[in-house]
Formats: C-alpha cells, structure tokens, sequence
C-alpha cells in the first residue's frame, strides 16, 4: 500500500469505530483530509518536477555553451589550416618585381634556413648570407652560385654577441653591407634551442642568455638594420621563423626560456 492508501485505511477503521449518530460528521472529516493529504502530494510532485525540469534546463544551457565555444575553436583552426593550403595552391610571384632583388637569410648554413636560401635563388633572388661560420657561409654561397645565376653577399656575425662590443661592430658590418641594395625579403631564421630539456637551475647561465640574445634581441637588431630600406622603398616582406611550441600546449616543460623566446616571435610577427 502507497502512504495515501494506509492513510485512508485508518481513517476508515476511525470511521467504523464511532457510534452510528456521528457517522455524517466522521465521514466528512474524512472526506476533508484525504483531500488535502492528496494536494500536499501533488505538490510535493510538481515541485520535484519543477526541480528536475529546471536542473535539466539548466544542464541544456551548459552543454550548448561548451558546444558554441568548441565549434568556435574548431572553425577558428580549420581557417588557419585553409588560409595555408590556400597559399599552397596560389600561382608562384615575381618575388624580385614584387618585393625586391635581394634577400637576407640568417642562419642559412643548414636545416630550414639552407631549403629557404635555396628556393629564393632559384626563384631569381640575390642572397645576402648571415652566418657564423665563414667555412659554411662560403660552402653555401658557392652551391648557390654554381647552381642560379644569382650573386650572393657573406656576413660573418656571431648573434649570440648581440648587445656586446663585438655584437655591435658585426651589425654596423650588417648595415654597410646591406646599403644600397634593394633587399625586399628578410628570413629570421636563426635561433637557438639549447641548452635540451633541463632545469632552469640546473642550466648554465651563459647558455641562457645566448639563447636569448640569438632568439629575441638578434631578430629585433636585425630587423632594425633591414626595415628602414623597405620603408623607403614602400615595398618589403620580414619571414620570421617560430616554433610549434607556441601553439601546441599552454606551456613547455623544461624548455621554458626557449618557448618563451619563439612566443615573442610569435607575437612580434
């Protein structure tokens, strides 16, 4: 028997126990309060389905809050990866009338520097080479001139100097042997990524710094050295080479001071 069923019962028992003269009277309080027993229970009921309906709205709201933020998110990366393959497939520019007859490349000597000197001579661009090693510098500029018809520059600069005396002579050198040429592309690709995963305590001071200096303060000084040409001329294109680091995971675990670094070219470009 449900509560409403045994309280009716006893109510009956009540009933039948009294002298037949107040039989009318007990029937009609009887009557009475299994009435009102049953809307106490309905509105016990419509509250609890009020309470279950609301609880239900208001988990909808969420989950079609969380899913109008991951359809944003998911549009906003399909864009970039479309505005890339996009450029994939756009037809190969005059980069010399467009921009200009010579580029600077920094840390052209191999890796992803080597590939880019080598595809802007093939497409008809001098090239002035940034580099520390002469050796390098002069085994990259032969392959480039043996192989495009192109004139190529060397200029030994150690970037982990910047910001010193013989930093400061080797962009005085940048700046003269870039005068009077009509550099319409810079490539910032030099950097730096040791000290590997360790510490930052554990590290070596010194390793820090000229990473530092390489990855930040060099493309700046650089950047400064070239930039004024281009606004002269009202034409010009700066590549700045990043690092995946900036957008894979919030932060880089025993590679802080390097992702920290590529997040400002990240933010320069």
């Amino acid at each position: 028997l449900t509560d409403t069923d045994r309280s009716a019962s006893s109510l009956r028992c009540t009933v039948v126990s009294i002298m037949s003269g107040s039989t009318y009277w007990c029937t009609e309080m009887f009557n009475t309060d299994y009435r009102r027993y049953g809307s106490v229970c309905k509105r016990k009921k419509r509250v609890k389905m009020g309470a279950l309906l609301f609880r239900q709205q208001q988990e909808a709201a969420w989950f079609v809050s969380l899913a109008i933020l991951g359809a944003l998110h998911v549009a906003a990366v399909a864009f970039r990866i479309l505005s890339h393959l996009l450029l994939l497939l756009r037809r190969p520019t005059d980069l010399c009338h467009r921009y200009g007859a010579w580029a600077v490349v920094t840390g052209p000597t191999s890796g992803m520097g080597r590939s880019v000197a080598l595809e802007l001579a093939r497409r008809g661009i001098n090239l002035v080479l940034v580099g520390r090693d002469p050796a390098k510098l002069k085994d990259i500029s032969d392959n480039i001139s043996c192989t495009y018809a192109v004139q190529t520059k060397i200029v030994v600069v150690d970037l982990a100097l910047i910001a010193t005396p013989q930093g400061d002579e080797a962009l005085r050198l940048l700046r003269h042997a870039v005068a009077g040429l009509d550099v319409g592309v810079l490539v910032n690709n030099a950097g730096l990524a040791k000290p590997c995963a360790v510490y930052l305590h554990e590290a070596d001071v010194e390793a820090w710094v000229r990473m530092i200096r390489v990855n930040l303060w060099a493309l700046t000084e650089v950047t400064a050295a070239v930039l004024p040409g281009m606004l002269e001329r009202g034409r010009g294109a700066i590549v700045n080479i990043g690092s995946g680091t900036t957008l894979t995971i919030p932060s880089f675990p025993l590679f802080s001071i390097y992702a920290a670094s590529k997040r400002y070219i990240d933010t320069t470009t």
